[in-house]
């Protein structure tokens, strides 16, 4: 039975849900939080933090008022010109394996290109095999060391031409 769910742009009341649920994903998987968007404080004003930068764009999975799942594209500082990053690809537990972390990557990389960004980098943590599978299977090539300082936690970086 597929999970009645739809996608749209993050709103300001969706900030403690999204936060919540990026944070449990964390904790579900015993992944390590200093460093990485557990410990961000931004985390927690997703809505403040995208309306503030012009190119980027955040979305979020929505089943039964619940926030599901989350991704964005947002421009880190230290990544080349042109280029943004895949941002808090996060799904629950109950969302995982139904198509919808696609649907949102797939969102995700249309308003990346629609945005004229030509390559997206992301980061990662081996313990979200799951997720890096996703990452390989839709064309992201492994890096050997992250463009970015946001999140020195991450030890897995991937760059994809869009």
């Amino acid at each position: 039975m597929g999970l009645d769910y739809f996608i749209r742009e993050i709103e300001q009341e969706d900030n403690q849900a999204a936060a919540a649920m990026i944070r449990g994903v964390f904790e579900e998987f015993e992944a390590e939080r200093e460093g990485t968007v557990y410990s961000d404080p931004n985390t927690d004003r997703l809505f403040e933090l995208f309306q503030e930068e012009e190119a980027s764009v955040f979305y979020v999975a929505v089943s039964k008022g619940e926030v599901i799942g989350t991704c964005g594209i947002f421009p880190t500082p230290g990544l080349p010109t042109a280029c943004a990053e895949l941002v808090k690809f996060y799904l629950n537990a109950d969302a995982r394996g139904r198509g919808i972390g696609r649907a949102l990557m797939e969102r995700s990389t249309q308003a990346a290109q629609a945005m004229d960004y030509k390559q997206l980098y992301l980061e990662s943590l081996p313990i979200f095999d799951q997720a890096v599978r996703i990452y390989e299977k839709q064309g992201y090539q492994a890096l050997d060391k992250p463009f970015s300082k946001e999140h020195p936690g991450c030890n897995l970086w991937y760059l994809k031409d869009i």
